[in-house]
Parts: C-alpha cells; sequence; structure tokens
C-alpha cells in the first residue's frame, strides 16, 4: 500500500506561506489565488505592488497558462482604479473584423449589421482596468489606434465623428516574443515601446517546482469539496511523480490534471501514477530531412491506404505530380508495391 501524508500535515508546514499569498494584510487579500512561496513568485509579486498604485502601462509576458490575468487581476486590486471596473478582452479570440467594434465601439449604420449604437471595451473600462490578454495576436491595423488612445486617452467610435476621452489603465499580456514579431514587421515599435514601460516575465511552473505541493493541495481540496470526494490523503508517489513532471502547461495543465484525478478517485487517498507522469517527456534528437520527408508521404500513404495517384491519391494530397512522388518514393525506399505499414516499418529501422 502507497505511503502517504494527510493534507492537515501538509498544509499545517505550508500555513505560513499560505497565508501570505491569500491574505496579505497590505493588499486586502489581492493575491488570493496566486499560490506559491517560490523566490520567483515573490519576486513578481513585489513587482506588482510596486508597479499597482501608479497609472503605468503593464506588459505581463509568459507561457501559456502561467496565471497572466491573475497578475493583471492584482495589478487592479492592488490599484487606486480597484473600485472601478475591470474589463478583459482576448485579442486572440474575437475576429480581426469584429475587434475594432469590440474595443472602441460603433455607432449605429456603421456597418452592415450595425443596428444601434454599441459601446466599445475601453468606454466600459473608465476609471478602471482594461486587460488586453494576447496582445501579440493585434492585428497590425489597429496597432496605431491602440497607441493613440493609450498616449492621447481619446478615440473616435466606428463610423462616428465625436472624439471621446477615457481615463482608462492599460495592461497587456502575451506568450509570444514581441521583439521577434517586430523583426518580421508584425509588431510596431512604437507600440511595443508603450506597452512594455514596466515589463513583468511569469517564470513557468518548471523553475518554480517548489510550488507545486502547495497547487496540489490547494487544487485538489478545492475541487474534493466541489465534487464531495471524501479525499483525506495524497500518495507520496504521487506526489513524487507530480513533482518531477515538466508541466509545459504550467499550472492550468496541473489544475487540469488534479481535477481529473480527484473525479476518477474512488477512496481516500488521492494517487494517480499514470504513464503520461511517470516520467518527464525526453527531447528527441533533431529529425533530418530525408527523414521528415518520408515520415510524412508513408503517412499519406496510409491515409490514402497506398493510393498514388486519382484526384484522392498521396499524390494529389501533397500536392505533388504522380511521377514526382513516385521519384521521391523510390529514392527515400518507399516501395509503391508494399503496403504502407511495411514501409513504416522500414522507415523505423532507418530512422
Amino acid at each position: 500500500m502507497a505511503s502517504t501524508t494527510t493534507w492537515a500535515t501538509e498544509i499545517e508546514d505550508a500555513t505560513p506561506a499560505k497565508i501570505a499569498l491569500d491574505h496579505d494584510e497590505s493588499l486586502g487579500g489581492a493575491f488570493s489565488g496566486i499560490v506559491g512561496a517560490s523566490a520567483a513568485l515573490d519576486q513578481v509579486r513585489d513587482l506588482v505592488r510596486l508597479v499597482a498604485p501608479t497609472e503605468t502601462t503593464v506588459l505581463i509576458q509568459g507561457e501559456t497558462g502561467t496565471g497572466k490575468e491573475m497578475i493583471a487581476q492584482a495589478i487592479h486590486e492592488c490599484s487606486d482604479r480597484s473600485k472601478g471596473p475591470f474589463v478583459k478582452v482576448n485579442c486572440a479570440a474575437i475576429p480581426s473584423g469584429l475587434l475594432e467594434s469590440e474595443l472602441f465601439g460603433h455607432e449605429r449604420g456603421a456597418y452592415t449589421g450595425a443596428i444601434a449604437r454599441c459601446i466599445g471595451r475601453f468606454e466600459l473600462a473608465n476609471k478602471g482596468t482594461l486587460f488586453l490578454d494576447e496582445i501579440g495576436d493585434l492585428p497590425l491595423e489597429l496597432q496605431p489606434k491602440l497607441l493613440r488612445v493609450i498616449q492621447e486617452r481619446q478615440f473616435e467610435r466606428l463610423g462616428g465623428a465625436a472624439t471621446i476621452r477615457t481615463d482608462v489603465r492599460v495592461v497587456c499580456a502575451t506568450h509570444r516574443d514581441l521583439t521577434e514579431m517586430i523583426e518580421k514587421r508584425e509588431f510596431r515599435t512604437d507600440l511595443f515601446y508603450r506597452l512594455s514601460v514596466f515589463p513583468i516575465t511569469l517564470p513557468p511552473l518548471r523553475e518554480r517546482r517548489e510550488d507545486i505541493l502547495l497547487l496540489v493541495h490547494h487544487f485538489a481540496r478545492s475541487y474534493a469539496d466541489r465534487i464531495r470526494k471524501p479525499i483525506t490523503a495524497i500518495a507520496d508517489e504521487f506526489m513524487a511523480a507530480l513533482a518531477r513532471h515538466s508541466w509545459p502547461g504550467n499550472v492550468r495543465e496541473l489544475q487540469n490534471f488534479i481535477e481529473r484525478s480527484v473525479i476518477l478517485s474512488n477512496g481516500a487517498i488521492l494517487n494517480g501514477s499514470l504513464p503520461e507522469l511517470a516520467y518527464a517527456p525526453k527531447s528527441r534528437a533533431p529529425v533530418t530531412l530525408e527523414e521528415a520527408e518520408r515520415r510524412h508521404i508513408v503517412q499519406t500513404l496510409m491515409r490514402t491506404e497506398g493510393v498514388v495517384g486519382g484526384p484522392n491519391g498521396a499524390a494529389a494530397r501533397l500536392g505533388l505530380k504522380r511521377t514526382t512522388l513516385i521519384s521521391m518514393m523510390r529514392r527515400l525506399g518507399i516501395s509503391p508495391g508494399k503496403r504502407p505499414e511495411a514501409s513504416t516499418q522500414s522507415m523505423a529501422s532507418v530512422a
């Protein structure tokens, strides 16, 4: 039977750090839900405390699932605008043709289907904070308009002539490398400098593994209470596996995994020694161009059940002439007379 450590014992050991996170007296609990006691996360909190009382634009950077929206919310809650609205916009989730209207609003008749005036997010966020998530996905043609409203605090609704003034603090977030996008001319340099006055970079979970224990208990207790599962302990082997895992999806991935583990649990001990957590993913050697070609052709042949020519054949799917594909197959050792499965085995032995 797996040895276990009860929640009561472990949470008792972590109580001081947890209290510091959830009940920060000077900030009125603004960091509630941001679980962790690592030095890397403490540095992020310190930066939030410094910038929150100002009106400075903040750019939060970090991988997917690191908690960028929660940091933006903490900045708002710690600021003088905390009693005002906190308005969120995901720039990647709104079609580019509708994003301008979403941000700045539109007048009746501004475009087909605009049957009434619509208030944009900049107006809704007046006297508060506007959080622009995935700012790297903002279309290039909208970037000058965003730069103007940040600098001048005024804009016009789509289809309107009246200039509207707004008092908004802008906080942005992205998982993309904006400097690389600037080199590719996908992001404006002047907007980047305006947004990144005060950058905050969130560490991935693999760089603060000491927080995994607190996070696991936080999520396990939360989901056990919500689902009404009588879980009172966590298997040590399970906890060790969680600590070893690389968590490419960061805190969000860990949260989803713990939720699934709680649902699947049948007793009082939470255990989930699943194959995907047995070991961290191993890095694979780089694939050569020839190996990549062979693999792609074989996979396409398997989907076409070995048919090379014709409108639904592998050549058509790959955008190649039939004779060109056959020539490539001969060069790569993929015989047209063999079943795709046999070619796959041959490919594996060569690779």
